[in-house]
Formats: C-alpha cells, sequence, structure tokens
C-alpha cells in the first residue's frame, strides 16, 4: 500500500527569491569551506601531517576522509538529494566534535565549530528547499 502525499499533511510554504538566495549563501559558506578541507586530504604537508597526528589519525586515512566528505556535499549542494547530503553531513560533522572532544581542544573556536557549521548547512537548506521547511510548517 502506498502512501500519498497530499497538501493537507505538507501544506504550501511561500518562499521570496531573497530568502533562496540567503539559503543559498548561507549553505555555500561551510559548502566552500569543506570543499578545501576534503582538498587538504589529498595532499600530505608538514602541516597536514602535524594535524592528524593531533588528532590521532594515521596520515594514510586522510584521503579516505576527502571522499567521504566530497560525496556528502555533493549530494548536499543538488537540490533532489540536498535533505540526505545534509543528514550525511551532520554525522560528518558530529564525529569532527568527538575527535575535538577526545583531543581535549578549546571548545567554541575548535569543538563546537562543526556544530556551527551544521547549523548553517541546516539553515541554508531550510531557507532554499522547500521540503525541509514544509516538515516545519505545522
Amino acid at each position: 500500500m502506498e502512501a500519498t502525499v497530499n497538501a493537507a499533511t505538507f501544506p504550501a510554504v511561500n518562499f521570496s527569491n531573497k530568502q533562496k538566495w540567503a539559503g543559498r549563501i548561507l549553505s555555500g559558506l561551510p559548502v566552500a569551506f569543506l570543499i578545501l578541507d576534503s582538498g587538504f586530504k589529498f595532499v600530505v604537508t608538514p602541516q597536514v601531517i602535524e594535524a592528524s597526528a593531533k588528532m590521532g589519525w594515521p596520515v594514510a586515512v586522510n584521503p579516505y576522509l576527502g571522499v567521504v566528505l566530497l560525496s556528502c556535499l555533493a549530494l548536499y549542494v543538488f537540490p533532489r538529494t540536498a535533505a540526505l547530503g545534509a543528514v550525511l553531513l551532520t554525522g560528518y560533522l558530529g564525529g569532527a566534535v568527538a575527535v575535538h572532544v577526545r583531543v581535549a581542544d578549546p571548545l567554541f573556536s575548535h569543538t563546537l565549530f562543526p556544530i556551527y557549521f551544521g547549523v548553517m548547512l541546516w539553515g541554508g537548506l531550510f531557507l532554499r528547499d522547500a521540503r525541509v521547511r514544509r516538515l516545519f510548517a505545522k
């Protein structure tokens, strides 16, 4: 038996062009940073080696983390799969928080930094995606 979705279940939510653009910008900031971050996972420099050692990761793991991050980002930037990408990025960023807690990094500048990005990713998606907006319309 198939479930049907109708207007009563998900009422229409109006978007203005300003809200859509604000969502794109709000989404674009963390996406740009995370693309840069994933790029660093594919190079081996003294800074990357030092950061990996501090986090307790072998340098050989970095390219795999880069592929995972790029895959999640690809899902997030395409409108049809943006919600799935947001869920996966939330998990990825949660892992980053756990690593920062484990190595006792400063709270506001390091440990909560991935949470700030998660809020921006979901806030941007809320502003630019009617499906996500409808979930909160009731």
